[in-house]
């Protein structure tokens, strides 16, 4: 009897192809289980973690109750994060402060004078600074929530049960244990 028949097969029963799979897939169960490599938690030894506030700003966001939004957000405790498309949780609403719409006017004198928007259209439009608060990783390169570093020009979403918008880091600060 020929070790390797005419079929490809070993003593006539197993195909070299299927063993070739067999040891492929030993493999990958091999890597996966005994070197999953570095994905997974970033809990990194050594990273002190302190509490931040992050200042984001809303310009322009549109919604029909723009007033019911403002009041929703000025009372809530807390508000789930987004950034960079990563979901990072729920952080604290500090404090929601609304910003006027205003419009510059020239005066005939040459100066210019700055007063409300009339436009009809901005009675449907909110701009808001709204303080977050929460405990980031606070590494060499600035404070990190979840995986990101949070810094100022970073874009990220805030969502609720009623509402998801995007909004600019305008500010962050680093506070000490004692909550400044």
């Amino acid at each position: 009897m020929a070790i390797l028949d005419s079929k490809g097969r070993l003593f006539g029963k197993v195909s070299l192809l299927d063993i070739g799979a067999a040891l492929i897939i030993l493999m990958v169960i091999v890597g996966v289980f005994f070197f999953p490599g570095t994905s997974g938690s970033v809990a990194q030894v050594g990273v002190e973690t302190k509490p931040v506030e992050v200042d984001v700003m809303v310009r322009g966001l549109t919604a029909s109750d723009p007033d019911r939004l403002f009041e929703t957000l000025s009372t809530a405790e807390e508000t789930n994060i987004i950034i960079r498309n990563q979901p990072y949780g729920a952080v604290g609403i500090k404090k929601v402060e609304r910003l006027p719409r205003s419009t510059a006017v020239p005066q005939p004198d040459g100066s210019v004078e700055s007063f409300p928007d009339p436009r009809p259209e901005l009675n449907y439009t909110i701009d808001m600074l709204i303080t977050l608060v929460g405990d980031a990783q606070i590494t060499e390169t600035g404070p990190v929530l979840g995986n990101n570093k949070v810094k100022i020009g970073t874009q990220v979403e805030l969502e609720g049960e009623l509402y998801g918008f995007f909004a600019s880091v305008v500010g962050v600060r680093i506070l000490e244990e004692s909550g400044e």
